[in-house]
This record gives C-alpha cells, sequence and structure tokens, in this order.
C-alpha cells in the first residue's frame, strides 16, 4: 500500500543533460507542526478513540517542539522539530537536526522558549538524539509498538517542510524496510527539509516513527525510524550535560584555527568537514597552529569526498583571512587556486583538468612542495602542476572545503620532506614475492600472513592496488558486454525500421509491439521477445472470440476495452509512476500497469489488429490516442485512465492548460517513430535524473537509430562516451559532425572538444 493523495500523474518531459546522482539523504532539519497532547491514561484493556486528522492535529499541539539551530556565527542555520516523550522534560527529534557541538533552541508551538539542560540519549546509528528540559508537567505523547501498527493502517505526519508550519500529510503504512542494517518504516509521502524528526502517529494518537530520511529516486518515499529504538534510548540513556554537549568532537584552538563557518570536527583521528562555510562558495579553511618549516618544505593530507561535485583539499600561504592558494579536487578534476580575496573575481584558477591518478570516491593522498619561487603538486605520489609563486610567499597552512561538500581529512603532514604514500618498486617486488608463496586463499593460515603484516601498510596498499585493477577491469568487461547487447538490440530495431510499408499507407510500417519491445531487451536482457508477440496475438484472438461476426467497429471498441480495463485490470501506474518497469512493454503487459504511452501502444495495437483505426496524440506531459471511425468523429481516448472518453477541455486540462498556451498541434496524430522516441526518452530522462551514464548511452543509442540526424543526441552521446572511457567511440561522433557540417553547430567549438578528448581533457 502506498500512502499518498492521488492526483493525476504526468509523464516525465525528455531531457538530455547529464545530471548529478540522487541518494538517500537526511534531511537537514526536523518536522514541527502545531498540536495538542495526547498523554492522557488508558484504562487497562481499553482501546483509546479514534480520532479524525482535525482532531489529532489539535490534540497533539502542545506535544511538538520548534527546534532552532544556530551556526558559528549565532544565525539561525535550520529549523526543525521534536515531540515531548516524557512530562518531566525529553523531547525526541533526529540526531542530525542537532547536530554535534551545536547551539541550538528548543521552544513549543506556543512559542515558550524551553531551557536546555542536556541530551539525555544520543545514538548515531539510529539518528536519534533525545533532548533534556528543565520544564516539568510537558504533554507528553505516548509511544506505540511497531508490531502493532498493521500494513495499510491510517497514519498521520504533521509538520513544516521549508519553515510551512502547520503541514499535515495522512495515509497509510506501506510496510517495513530493512535500511543499512535499521528496522524503519517506510512513508510513501513527500519528506522535505522541515520534516526529519517528526511523529509519525496512528489515528489514536500513538507514535510508531520518527521521520529521519528521505529517498532521492522519488519525490513521494521517506521513511521513519522504528519507535522501539527511542524506546531503548529512554530504558538506556547516555546523558551528557548541553556545557559538555558542544564541545563534542570540536577541533582543538591549541592545534587548529577554523574560519568562514562550516562544522570541522575531530573524530578518531580524522577531521571531518561538512555544511557550507559563509565565505564565497561555501568557502571554509581550518588552518594549522603549527609554523611551516624552513624552505622547501612540503605539506600532505589524505583526503575523501562525499561528493565528487564539491570540493577539499590543501591551503597555503595563508594570511589567516581571504588570501591563500588552494590545491583540491573538485568535479573529478584536480585544480590549483590563487585566492586574493573575499569574491570569485579576485580568485584566478591556475590549473583545472582531470587527473587519471586520482580516485574518486577513495581516499586520496594530497601533497604540495613549496619552494622559495616555485610549487608543485601532487595527487598519489604523482606530479599534476608546477607553478611559479604568483601571489603570497609566506603564511599559514591547513584545510579548505568548498559548498556543501562533507569531506574526510587523515594524516595532515608538515615537513622538510613528506616520503610517498605509495609502496617503492623494490618494496612491491619483494611484497610480490610473499603473496605469490601464499597457497589459495582457502587454504591460507595466519602464521603465513607474519611476514606481510610486519609492513602492514605497505602490503596493504599493495593489495588495495591490485583490487583496483581488477575491479577496473571487471567495470570495463561489464561496459563491453553491455555494449555487445546494446549494439545486438540497434542492429534488430534498425532491420524493423527498414521495413517496406508498400502501397497501403495505412499499413504500418514497422511492428511497433515488437520495436516496442526490444526496448525492454536493453535492460532486460532475458525477455524472448516472440513470447510477448505471440501474447499479444492470443489476446487478439481472445477478445475476437466475443464478437459476433459482424461486429461493428464501436462494437470491438468496447470489447477491447472490456478486455483490458475490465477483465484483466490493465490501469495506469499511481503508486510508483516512475518506475524503469511502467516503460517496458513486456512489463506491462505481465503486470498489467505501465504509463500512458506504454499502455496506448498496447492499446492502439490490438486495436489495430482488430481492424480499428487508433492513433496516437502526443500531448504534452499525456500520452493519449484517438479513436477515427470510418463513418462519423473521431473520439480521444485516456488509455491510461481506462479509457476515459476525452473531450477537447479534457484534453486541454491534461496539456497543461490553461497555465501553458495550448496549440493546435498537440492533436496531431504521431507517427511510430515518435512514439518510440518517446518512449526512449522517458527512460532516459529516469536515467538522467540518477546519473546513470551506462543507461543514457544505451538510450542514446537507440534514439539515433530512430534519428540518425539528430544533432542533440549525437553531441549527449559523444560527452557520455567520453566521461565513461569510451574515447575512440567519442571522437568518432565529432567526427560525424564535421563531415556532415549541422548549420546549427559551432564546429570550431567541435574541433576544439575533439583536441581536448585526444588530450584526456574535458571541455570547460
Amino acid at each position: 500500500m502506498a500512502l499518498i493523495t492521488i492526483a493525476t500523474p504526468r509523464q516525465p518531459a525528455a531531457t538530455f543533460s547529464p545530471a548529478a546522482a540522487f541518494f538517500w539523504c537526511c534531511c537537514a532539519t526536523v518536522l514541527f507542526m502545531p498540536s495538542v497532547g495526547l498523554a492522557q491514561q488508558e484504562e487497562p484493556g481499553s482501546e483509546p478513540p479514534v480520532y479524525s486528522v482535525e482532531e489529532l492535529v489539535t490534540r497533539t499541539r502542545p506535544s511538538l517542539a520548534v527546534i532552532s539551530v544556530s551556526g558559528r556565527d549565532g544565525r539561525d542555520q535550520g529549523v526543525g522539530t521534536g515531540f515531548v516523550i516524557d512530562p518531566d522534560g525529553l523531547i525526541a527529534t533526529n540526531l542530525h537536526v542537532i547536530g554535534d557541538a551545536r547551539q541550538f533552541k528548543v521552544s513549543l508551538s506556543d512559542g515558550k522558549e524551553l531551557k536546555v539542560t542536556g541530551i539525555h540519549a544520543s545514538d548515531r546509528n539510529m539518528d536519534l538524539a533525545i533532548i533534556q528540559v528543565e520544564q516539568r508537567g510537558l504533554t507528553a505523547l505516548p509511544l506505540g509498538k511497531l508490531a502493532d501498527l498493521k500494513t495499510g493502517a491510517p497514519i498521520v505526519v504533521m509538520g513544516n517542510p521549508h519553515g510551512l508550519t502547520g503541514s499535515v500529510v495522512s495515509g497509510v503504512n506501506s510496510g517495513i524496510r530493512e535500511i543499512a542494517g535499521r528496522s524503519m518504516l517506510q512513508l510513501a509521502i513527500p519528506i522535505e527539509p522541515g520534516n526529519s524528526g517528526g511523529p509519525v502517529l496512528d489515528r489514536h494518537g500513538r507514535v510508531y516513527g520518527v521521520v529521519t530520511m528521505k529517498s532521492a529516486v522519488t519525490n513521494n518515499l521517506g521513511f521513519a525510524v522504528d519507535v522501539s529504538a527511542l524506546s531503548s534510548l529512554l530504558d538506556k540513556p547516555n546523558p551528557v550535560p548541553i556545557d559538555r554537549w558542544l564541545t563534542i568532537g570540536t577541533m582543538d584552538p591549541r592545534d587548529w584555527t577554523t574560519l568562514f563557518g562550516a562544522r570541522w570536527q575531530q573524530r578518531g583521528g580524522r577531521i571531518v568537514a561538512g555544511g557550507s562555510g559563509q565565505g564565497f562558495a561555501g568557502r571554509s579553511l581550518c588552518l594549522s597552529t603549527q609554523e611551516l618549516p624552513d624552505l622547501p618544505a612540503e605539506i600532505a593530507v589524505r583526503v575523501k569526498l562525499d561528493d565528487e561535485a564539491g570540493a577539499a583539499g590543501l591551503v597555503f600561504h595563508s594570511d589567516g583571512k581571504h588570501r591563500h592558494y588552494g590545491f583540491y579536487p573538485t568535479a573529478g578534476k584536480m585544480r590549483l587556486t590563487l585566492f586574493e580575496g573575499a569574491d570569485v573575481f579576485s580568485w584566478k584558477v591556475l590549473y583545472d583538468q582531470p587527473s587519471p591518478h586520482y580516485r574518486a570516491g577513495e581516499w586520496n593522498t594530497l601533497k604540495v612542495r613549496i619552494e622559495e619561487d616555485r610549487i608543485s603538486c601532487f595527487v598519489n605520489d604523482q606530479l599534476v602542476v608546477e607553478s611559479v609563486i604568483r601571489g603570497p610567499r609566506e603564511g599559514q597552512v591547513g584545510l579548505a572545503k568548498f559548498r556543501n561538500t562533507v569531506a574526510e581529512f587523515r594524516g595532515f603532514q608538515l615537513a622538510k620532506e613528506i616520503p610517498d604514500s605509495a609502496v617503492s618498486p623494490k618494496q612491491a617486488e619483494q611484497l610480490n614475492e610473499l603473496l605469490d608463496q601464499l597457497p589459495d586463499f582457502a587454504d591460507v593460515v595466519p602464521d603465513q600472513l607474519d611476514k606481510l603484516a610486519e609492513v602492514n601498510t605497505a602490503s596493504n596498499r599493495l593489495l588495495l592496488d591490485k583490487v583496483r585493477q581488477l575491479e577496473d577491469q571487471t567495470r570495463k568487461l561489464k561496459q563491453l558486454a553491455a555494449d555487445v547487447n546494446t549494439r545486438s538490440v540497434c542492429l534488430q530495431l534498425q532491420k524493423l525500421l527498414q521495413a517496406d510499408a508498400g502501397d497501403d499507407e495505412d499499413q504500418p510500417a514497422f511492428d511497433l509491439i515488437r520495436a516496442a519491445l526490444l526496448i525492454s531487451l536493453l535492460d532486460e536482457e532475458e525477455i524472448e521477445i516472440d513470447a510477448y508477440v505471440r501474447q499479444v496475438d492470443r489476446m487478439v484472438d481472445d477478445i475476437k472470440q466475443t464478437l459476433e461476426e459482424d461486429a461493428s467497429e464501436a462494437d470491438r471498441l468496447a470489447a477491447l476495452d472490456k478486455y483490458l480495463f475490465k477483465d484483466n485490470g490493465f490501469h495506469g501506474s499511481r503508486f510508483d509512476y516512475n518506475h524503469r518497469a511502467n516503460s517496458y512493454l513486456n512489463r506491462v503487459i505481465s503486470d498489467r500497469e505501465g504509463l500512458p504511452i506504454s499502455l496506448s501502444v498496447l492499446y492502439l495495437e490490438l486495436g489495430s489488429r482488430l481492424g480499428l483505426k487508433i492513433e496516437g496524440v502526443g500531448l504534452p506531459g499525456h500520452f493519449v490516442v484517438r479513436f477515427v471511425p470510418a463513418e462519423g468523429e473521431s473520439q480521444l481516448i485516456d488509455v491510461f485512465n481506462e479509457a476515459t472518453r476525452l473531450s477537447l477541455d479534457d484534453a486541454k486540462k491534461l496539456a497543461g492548460a490553461p497555465l501553458r498556451p495550448f496549440h493546435d498541434e498537440y492533436l496531431d496524430a504521431v507517427d511510430q517513430r515518435a512514439i518510440l522516441s518517446r518512449m526512449i526518452a522517458n527512460l532516459l530522462n529516469l536515467a538522467r535524473q540518477q546519473d546513470d551514464k551506462e543507461r543514457m548511452l544505451r538510450y542514446l543509442e537507440m534514439l539515433l537509430v530512430i534519428d540518425p540526424e539528430s544533432t542533440q543526441s549525437r553531441g549527449m552521446r559523444s560527452i557520455l562516451r567520453y566521461e565513461t572511457g569510451r574515447t575512440a567511440a567519442a571522437l568518432a561522433d565529432l567526427d560525424w559532425f564535421l563531415e556532415h557540417q549541422p548549420p546549427e553547430l559551432d564546429l570550431d567549438r567541435i574541433r576544439q572538444m575533439r583536441d581536448l578528448f585526444q588530450q584526456g581533457r574535458a571541455p570547460r
């Protein structure tokens, strides 16, 4: 069961731009909604009353609290929600809402501020915190047991997403899921900043979960922590006074000075930087109090980014304000920048290129060698760039991060000379000899590892290098296998498209059912297309058996509607509209649900086999069909909504009117190639949203079989081929442009891109 308010879905618009990947992410703040308390004592064995949503909101109001979190400059950085779970001053929320070492305020829905005295309990893995406040006699919400909440039971979530207080969402419990080792309540509702930490209530007013995270795959899906985790914290608290809580993980001022905000913390030998600094582009610095040795000298650190679109690394020659150098990875490239002021107009990017030695998503060692008039920058012991000194020649050294990057740092060093982090060739030779002497993994005993363990760091680095090499080989083989399958599918489609329509203009140019099934074959290699074609033919036979020999067009159309929607339950997908399966015709046939266009393809092809003229109509955002009888007026039909007949006004509403102009050409019939292209474009858009470049490439390959002249598709394919390591194929696309010279393209720019691709550099 899904927890949503049903609205008419809209087909996703096609787009051809690569996008950053979506991940499961915690909301930045917590949910608040005015409510009044439900903590009355229940009679033993009695069932509490069932409240309407309006009554529930009213009764819960006194139990909810607003949590305002402050930045290092004292300004509010976010607003979230907590709720009272004990009248003696205990308020539950998410740990990520209050954070570590952050100032925050707690107030009730009536605006009364509560004095925080400590953190009664917290659990980082469960993302829960219980705040202790000084006030007593608060109205607490009763806690339920998740096992008592049946799937399909009605629930209510309240809050202030994006600061909009008073928002209420009601629905049903759609199931329990295991997420990262945690038992989570699945919520098919929009979770936005401001929703985390809010209680999930049943209609009796009992709490069954604490909203904690959203899905980045879809907008209408979130999760809540099982309330039993909250009960466990109450049973076994780990109280920390507020003055001590505010110092947890803070940087020792004897070692570090932080500038421009953000969150710099020390955790188990690591420095973790999160949040966004107040400097331009979210710049924040963490400068070492150590002095740089006499030149020449070197600084180094190991760094790992949570998001490669961000940036974090080393700074040096800092004046303790806005002037300094920076060497850091960003967007898959290594960058050296001279910062001479507070804004981008005073920044000079001295170097900005990809490096084959940088390992995205892993720990990377950055090192800078500083001489009197020259700097040399290395990543993983490989020289990336050398530059003459163009700015300050002295100052502090340290770390920097930009934007909302979460960065981890390890092993910060200052020295006259810092040894390479990689294993030396001689040591590698010795370690390889030891590895060759080992038996098969199943036969290894601990004593045989002693010599490797004596040089544990070097052994691990060597083994991890071997793992990376094997993983890279495996990745390339998987890409090659996918490319072979894609090529096979495209050749089959190309053969279909070459079918001759003959002299009969009403005869389809090619088998649309078979062509649409080929789309599925791109991603689901095991399907048998002939079996599904036979199934469609059997569906036609089943419909014909219900008809008289002289059945009219109206009778045949009515029989088609009855067979699909009443007898077999075909329907538009509403609860997981953007699932890829809704675009795969084999899954539409098997699962009996799909998108407007995929259901329409099945409908019009069945109709064609029944001797009916049905054509596709590509309304913006919602594909429909039109039945064209031999005599009489044609009729628009919305297959997604079980063959609902549409008036012209209905069609205009589906197309977005009056919010956008309606053009008469929206009602034009679209040919088979256009239908196929739109089906593939839906999948391409979904892959773009998920930043799945391999899928995007597959769909672009098929689009270019349908329309080889599309400069947009070919240009995007060229970039994606290059980004996924297919350099020769990327160059072939650029050569096609240079040969055919499309008038809408800047050929000088194409030549420049070609040169950059050949040099292994990305265009800027």
